[in-house]
Parts: structure tokens; sequence; C-alpha cells
């Protein structure tokens, strides 16, 4: 993942409500997240109640159960607006993704509400795969935690840019500016880590409603935005203007004898007809004459577009296949390095096989490797050749074919993937590409294959044990950084 100084994080306070900056024309998908018991449901709860976001019997039926529950010796309890599991109210935890829309009078909102849970992680690293923002609770009482950190690095995992901090339960530390200004450097720090490209910090009470929708008199030495304010006010957009056209194939559709068309939904960039594509795969191209929707007929297609692409030529393509812009097209890549969220049960397992899904594409995979671990503590890369539930590692793929991709940091949804297991079909694991190559037989004598014979004065001493394979992989991943930077392509060769 490319790492950002903090010098180059940009925090600030977002374009004031009414004003011509505001982006409310654009729908926001907003996640809510950090540890167990910071209270994400209560504060999302507590926003959708002042701001209209419940009907009046949803009003008298958790008045109702709040005051069967009696929690906290409030009249209310706003966590029962997202948490709907029995469950979840019987152990008054989230457990499950809890998805709500609403909109105020200025945007519409998605709210995808995690838990908290280290148990559940994977339940919060699918809803942060949805968002365009994140809102992280911190308990103002108890500061960053271990789990606030683990959120913190899968919403940066998933692309996630744009972070509001909010500082939960202010009113329990009697409004205290030095505690929130302690938690609020911490996050800083911590943020260095990361490629967050706009942090807000906000001082909250979510159970009195203090700064959730209206401003705090308890906080006058607060001068930024409320949490409603920030939303209303915030541009949900990360992708570059000017991104490469990108549309994985769903379906090649046969209408009619004359009709022959390539169904799918424009993830990056535009396209218009008369334009030349290409399947990024077979290197095959053609001139885009329709673009067909249930709606009628387009001139030109952008990104989130599903519609069906009729060519001049008929090209043999199907499901799987990415068509692209033909100056910049993806990589076709067998092998990648990777940073993925083990999300099984079951550890990583080098014998064990793998499939590789990707938009619309499934590929097996020949062999792979875990380099380092996330140390949740520092944040740090740590050598490590195993990975188990909620761990983050970077790792090294070898695909069974050469397979259409891009650089997370480029085109997320065409940089992203999930590894499922072969036997049985679950997801075991999701991820980003930091790096593809095509593999050495067909870029023959341009990559510099680094083996055994090739590195036999550095690893000399090692014979061919499990450990001493492992140790060998981890000398040769270092030699190739090296390289890399150099701007040596590079392909590590394993005995495995």
């Amino acid at each position: 993942m490319t790492v950002a100084a903090i010098e180059e994080t940009e925090i600030k306070s977002p374009a004031p409500v009414g004003s011509p900056d505001a982006k409310s024309e654009a729908m926001v998908r907003l996640l809510t997240c950090g540890s167990v018991d910071d209270g994400k449901s209560t504060l999302i709860g507590r926003l959708l109640w002042d701001a209209a976001g419940v009907t009046d019997d949803q009003r008298a039926a958790i008045m109702h159960a709040s005051h069967k529950r009696a929690v906290n010796g409030e009249s209310i309890d706003f966590s029962l607006l997202l948490d709907g599991l029995q469950a979840e109210r019987e152990q008054g935890i989230t457990i499950d993704i809890a998805w709500r829309y609403f909109e105020t009078e200025r945007r519409r909102f998605v709210i995808i509400d995690s838990p908290g849970h280290e148990q559940y992680t994977r339940n919060m690293a699918t809803g942060a795969s949805h968002a365009d923002v994140a809102i992280l609770l911190v308990d103002a009482r108890h500061g960053v935690k271990r789990q606030t950190r683990r959120h913190a690095a899968i919403c940066n995992l998933v692309g996630i840019k744009k972070v509001i901090v909010a500082v939960n339960k202010m009113d329990q530390i009697d409004w205290s500016e030095e505690r929130y200004r302690a938690i609020e450097n911490d996050f800083m720090s911590l943020a260095a880590n990361f490629s967050f490209t706009e942090i807000t910090t906000i001082p909250v009470a979510a159970l009195t409603g203090a700064n959730v929708v209206a401003s705090a008199a308890e906080m006058p030495w607060h001068s930024g935005p409320t949490l409603l304010e920030y939303l209303e006010g915030v541009d949900p957009k990360t992708e570059s203007v000017d991104a490469p056209f990108r549309m994985p194939v769903q379906l090649v559709l046969r209408a009619s004898d004359d009709f022959r068309g390539y169904a799918g939904t424009v993830t990056s960039g535009e396209i218009k007809v008369g334009d030349r594509v290409v399947d990024a795969r077979s290197g095959l191209s053609a001139n885009l004459t329709r673009i067909s929707t249930m709606d009628g007929d387009l001139e030109s297609a952008k990104k989130g577009d599903a519609v069906t692409l009729v060519l001049d030529t008929d090209i043999d393509i199907s499901r799987g296949a990415v068509l692209s812009e033909v100056q910049r097209r993806p990589v076709n890549a067998d092998v990648i390095e990777a940073r993925l969220v083990w999300l099984s049960e079951k550890s990583f397992d080098p014998e064990a096989g793998y499939l590789l899904r990707t938009a619309t594409d499934l590929t097996p995979v020949t062999s792979m490797s875990v380099s380092a671990l996330i140390d949740f503590e520092t944040l740090a890369s740590a050598q490590a050749h195993d990975c188990g539930v909620n761990d983050i590692a970077d790792c090294r793929i070898l695909l069974g074919r050469a397979t259409a991709l891009d650089l997370f940091r480029d085109l997320p949804l065409t940089g992203n993937f999930v590894l499922i297991n072969a036997i049985d079909g679950a997801t075991v694991a999701g991820g980003v590409i930091t790096w593809v190559q095509t593999g050495a037989s067909a870029v023959g004598e341009n990559v510099l294959v680094l083996d055994r014979a090739r590195l036999a004065g550095l690893c000399a001493d090692l014979g061919q044990s499990e450990v001493d394979r492992a140790e060998f992989e981890r000398r040769a991943q270092e030699v190739a950084i090296l390289l890399r930077s150099a701007g040596v392509p590079v392909l590590i060769e394993t005995d495995r």
C-alpha cells in the first residue's frame, strides 16, 4: 500500500453548508467503525433521530423498547435503530453490518454500521469495501485502542481516503479539551502510517446529541463543524478525473444473429461511441458502434453505468475479460504482490488450493507465500510466513494464467480481489494489488529471475527444509525490492 507522510494529509473542515463548494448533490456511503462499545450504533441512531431519518412509528417503537430496557438510565436507546438482530439486542453489541438509508434537505446517505468486536472484523471489512467516507469512533475515556488501529488499517487497505475521527462520550470526561487534543494527536501519529487524504476530528456525545446535529454549548472551544455539517459538505469522490476506461465483461449477449454485445458495468473512466477499445488479455481491439441500455442507447458511458457495448468487429471474449482503452490498458499479470486481510477461521495454508476472484474473473492460484504481517501496536510490517483470522498480511501470489489487473492505488475497482478456497468456495481473504508483473516466460530476457542458483552466495547457508525455503523467499523478496526500486523487472522463482 502507498504510505503517505502525515505532512501530506489534509486536515480541514468541509466547505460551509450552503457554500458553492459543498458537493451536496453526491450520495455519501458512510461507514461507522471503531472498537467495541465506543458508541457507533448510538451515534448513528442519534444522527437519524435528530436529522429526521426516523418515522413516527419507528420513534414510538424505539421509545417503547427503550423504556423496557432502561439502558444507561436514558429514556431512549438510539442503538436500537441499527442493532436489529435479536442477538445484538440481547448482547448489546453489533454483530452484522446494518445498512440504513436517509436523506436531509441537502444530501442522501447510505450508512453502513459495522461491528467493533474483533470476532466480527470480517463483517467490518466487508462494509468498509463499500464506503466513501469513514467515521472512526474513539471512546474519550479510553482513547485509541488496538481494534481502533486495526479498523484504521482496514479503512486504508480498502482505499477510504476521508476519515472523521469522532471522539465520543465527551460528556463522561467533563467535556475536557485537553483530553480531546491528546486523542487527536495520538490518532494523527497513527495516521502517518496510512494514505488518508483528509482527516477531520469532531468531539461528540452521542447520548446527549452534542455536536451530532446541533453544536454543543458545553464545548465552546470547538469551532469546527458538527457531524452532520461535515457530512453534508464532504465530497466523496476520490477517483482521478482522467481515469482510464475499464469495463469487466459480465455477459456476452446474442439477442439475434446480427447482435453481439458485451454487458458489464463501467468501473472507471468514460467511453464514447466511435472510441476504440481493446480486450486487455488477448490484445484484440475494435471500434465502439453502440452503447445500449434498458432505457435506450447512449452516446457515452461513465463509471457506474451498466451498459452493453456493441463493436464493429466480433472479438472472441467471454465473461472475465476486461475491455479498456487502447493506450492505458491493464497489465496481463501472472505474478502479483498484495496486501490482504485474512477472513477465514482456518489459517493460511501454502499447500491449500485457492482461487483469485476479481470483478468478473476467476483465476487459479499456482502458489502463494506470506512475507509480512502488520503489527497493530506499531503498525509496522513484521516478518512472517503465516497469517490467521483478522491478520493483515503482505503476500506474493503466482497465478495459473495471465489476468488483466491494475494497481489498487490507480484503479481500485480493478485492483482488488478476494481469495476463495478451491474446495468449498468459501471466501478466505480480501485484498488489494500493490505490484503486478507478467511472468518471465512471457517477457523473456527483460526479467531478472531470482532463483537458488543466482542467489547461491547470499543463501549458501540454507538447505531444503520448510523453514529454509521460507527464509530463501524472504531474502529474495528483499533483493527484489531493491532491484525494482532501481527499475529492474524481477521474478522470484521458488522451489516449493
